[in-house]
């Protein structure tokens, strides 16, 4: 007997473009809902991120977020698209988009209208600003959230060039659409727990900001503070990956203890005889030392020797990988997160699978990601609706 799907017999209505809420849907689709896709005739414009082998509009980046989701593009503006619409609102649980308010209104799929036709329906607003706030209605994309967030202002406090800086990811997004993610699963539980829908609205800077203060708030968090924001030990200059004989290591003793095996198995037992670590205090205060004193031993050995000693002597250790090196990884071959596939008009291709791994599911080959369009008819006639035919030179 199949184990059913972790989410299956869910019905997404998504709305969403570029990464924020297709990421979100991404997760939803791996673990089993069914992830209808409304896109205009151009396509996501995530569609032009990279570039594409074979087809336009099917780059790496699309490949890589809308697996297993159907791609229709009816047109609002029309009857039969509006009907087909209105159609699939009525049979799906969730309905999430990136809209600005007032456009998702005036095409009738505001909270109140798109609740008129499924009273249950779990509405999601991925947004950038929350509404109730002065910021309410502005644009925002990665790197303005990274912004306001205060991300783009840590490079500096690291090495003191006054230019503050962006993550070089799209990590605003991501981090906002694993909010998205987990608000959508919270709502669907609240409704079969109760039976009601609500309206969720997952607001970018509010997402990221939290995030960022999960440590850097530190002191600012009592009234008054007991001392500055910014958790010390993460903008120190020193704490960065180190070079060594042949590439670079990421060391992280951290623990006193761990800091005092790193010395001894790198055979420099002689560093703590420095009076500013003497104790356990003190090392603590000058941890910049120790980083220091490190960064001096590294270039004595190679990186694969250096793993040696130090996960011999439990010290925490990692090569630096470049981006090109991850699918060659060995722990990651080991647990499967690549895997080749060949896409029905692109080709082979690398899919990079989910990480979370549960032990009542295993997870299913989805669908290749679609052209924009693909299941256009195919989801109308599921749904009882007949679209009218396409104008010539229509996309």
């Amino acid at each position: 007997m199949t184990t059913p799907r972790m989410l299956e017999g869910l019905r997404v209505t998504d709305l969403t473009t570029v990464i924020f809420g297709p990421y979100c849907t991404q997760i939803l689709a791996d673990l089993g809902a069914e992830v209808v896709k409304l896109e205009p005739p151009e396509g996501d414009s995530i569609r032009i991120i990279g570039t594409p082998p074979v087809t336009p509009l099917m780059s790496p980046v699309h490949l890589r977020l809308n697996r297993g989701k159907r791609s229709v593009d009816w047109d609002l503006k029309s009857e039969d698209g509006r009907a087909a619409m209105r159609r699939l609102v009525e049979t799906s649980d969730i309905f999430i988009h990136n809209v600005r308010s007032d456009a998702i209104a005036r095409a009738g799929l505001d909270y109140d209208s798109v609740r008129a036709i499924r009273p249950d329906i779990v509405y999601v607003h991925c947004t950038g600003f929350d509404q109730r706030g002065p910021y309410a209605g502005l644009q925002a994309y990665d790197d303005i959230i990274q912004a306001a967030s205060g991300i783009a202002s840590l490079p500096p406090r690291v090495d003191g060039n006054p230019q503050p800086r962006y993550v070089p990811m799209t990590m605003a997004d991501k981090v906002s659409g694993l909010h998205a993610a987990y608000a959508v699963l919270a709502a669907v539980v609240h409704r079969l727990r109760t039976g009601e829908g609500q309206k969720v609205e997952v607001p970018m800077f509010e997402a990221v900001a939290s995030f960022n203060l999960v440590e850097h708030l530190c002191d600012q968090t009592f009234v008054p503070p007991t001392g500055p924001g910014l958790y010390a030990r993460q903008i120190d200059p020193q704490r960065q990956p180190m070079r060594t004989a042949d590439g670079y290591i990421a060391i992280a003793p951290y623990l006193d203890e761990r800091w005092l095996r790193f010395f001894e198995a790198a055979g420099h037992p002689e560093v703590l005889a420095d009076p500013l670590l003497a104790d356990k205090a003190l090392r603590r205060r000058n941890m910049s030392r120790m980083y220091q004193a490190a960064a001096a031993i590294l270039p004595e050995r190679g990186t694969a020797e250096w793993l040696d000693i130090l996960r011999q002597a439990n010290v925490p250790a990692m090569r630096v990988n470049d981006i090109g090196d991850l699918p060659d990884d060995p722990q990651l071959q080991a647990t499967g997160l690549f895997r080749q596939r060949t896409h029905p008009t692109e080709g082979e291709y690398l899919e990079v699978r989910p990480p979370v791994r549960f032990s009542a599911y295993d997870y299913r080959d989805l669908d290749h990601a679609a052209a924009p369009g693909q299941h256009s008819e195919e989801v109308a006639r599921e749904l009882g609706v007949t679209l009218a035919p396409k104008s010539k030179g229509a996309a």
